[in-house]
């Protein structure tokens, strides 16, 4: 009876282990940079501080059923009635709130940590990254060289990037697990993030928000450079990638899936997705879901005011043709 009801849910486990070893160990514990390790601590703490708390539950659920088992000798036995215990009332009531502080004490200072450059490297001036999320594709702009490039982004290792997040149509979420947290990408908004690399590498960026069908194809790499190296690739770029116009731009918008493109000049010069003015891109007859295609729908209010407003145009037109009649 004990093999039958056990051995299936231990061998359903196996998988989960064996599989847990595939990459070695996940990237969010092999952190890259400063905001990535913050993270770690964060994380760490979390799991020791949960860890303790399961211990001393099972510990106390185990202790209560063997204390209070049925046996021979109280066989029978009604306990008194008992109206509670305030004490232990304040306890248990004072237990949860106790780790919701210790919890959220970390987490609230983490957090604001994360919204400015890293302490140790705060004698470093940061570099802007402009990003912006479109369907289904990442799109990086730098302001100061003068470099649009899309599903990649190059930084030099050693050096705080302040990366300004905004998106062409819908919601996504800029993660590089390797480097730091996650941050949406929003339409006619603008977040930011600081990311740091300690040394040059290679890292896997991604959205992690689901968007579409095309969402999960959505990654880019990050390319730590030396600060050497990355001066190099930028006045390469000028030389031999060719000019960004507003019309290749345009069709970068598209819903496609592209891969490594690099120009010069960025999509700044014509349109700013983070501002509240900025036109939308969504390009909805594109997208077609169980044969239907998309389209933009218009508020019925505004709507029903344009065509009051058409109404009352054409009947002063009429007036005044009845009166010029006259």
């Amino acid at each position: 009876m004990f093999k039958k009801r056990w051995f299936i849910p231990l061998l359903s486990l196996l998988p989960v282990s064996l599989l847990s070893g595939c990459d070695g160990k996940l990237v969010v514990f092999d952190p890259k940079g400063p905001a990535a390790r913050d993270i770690l601590d964060l994380i760490n703490w979390s799991l020791v501080f949960m860890a303790l708390i399961v211990v001393v539950v099972f510990g106390l659920f185990a202790y209560v059923i063997w204390k209070y088992r049925a046996r021979p000798e109280n066989e029978g036995y009604e306990p008194p009635e008992e109206h509670g215990s305030t004490k232990l009332e304040m306890i248990w009531t004072a237990i949860p709130i106790v780790i919701v502080i210790a919890l959220t004490i970390p987490t609230v200072t983490t957090v604001y940590s994360l919204e400015k450059p890293p302490e140790e490297y705060a004698d470093k001036e940061p570099i802007v990254i402009n990003v912006t999320s479109a369907d289904w594709k990442w799109i990086f702009s730098y302001p100061e060289q003068g470099i649009e490039t899309v599903n990649y982004v190059n930084i030099p290792a050693g050096t705080p990037v302040q990366f300004k997040l905004t998106s062409a149509g819908t919601m996504q979420s800029f993660w590089v697990p390797a480097l730091g947290g996650q941050k949406y990408t929003m339409n006619k908004m603008e977040t930011e993030m600081y990311l740091t690399a300690d040394q040059p590498g290679e890292f896997l960026g991604r959205n992690t928000n689901f968007n579409g069908r095309g969402y999960a194809d959505m990654e880019f790499t990050v390319e730590a450079k030396t600060p050497e190296d990355f001066e190099k690739w930028v006045n390469e770029v000028k030389d031999t990638a060719p000019k960004l116009t507003e019309k290749k731009y345009l069709s970068l918008l598209k819903p496609t899936h592209l891969g490594r493109e690099t120009y010069v000049g960025t999509h700044l010069q014509w349109v700013d997705h983070g501002k509240m003015n900025s036109g939308t891109y969504t390009n909805p007859e594109l997208y077609e879901v169980h044969g239907v295609k998309g389209k933009i729908f218009e508020d019925e209010e505004s709507t029903d005011k344009s065509s009051n407003t058409e109404d009352m145009d054409m009947d002063e037109k009429t007036d005044g043709g009845e009166q010029d009649g006259h």
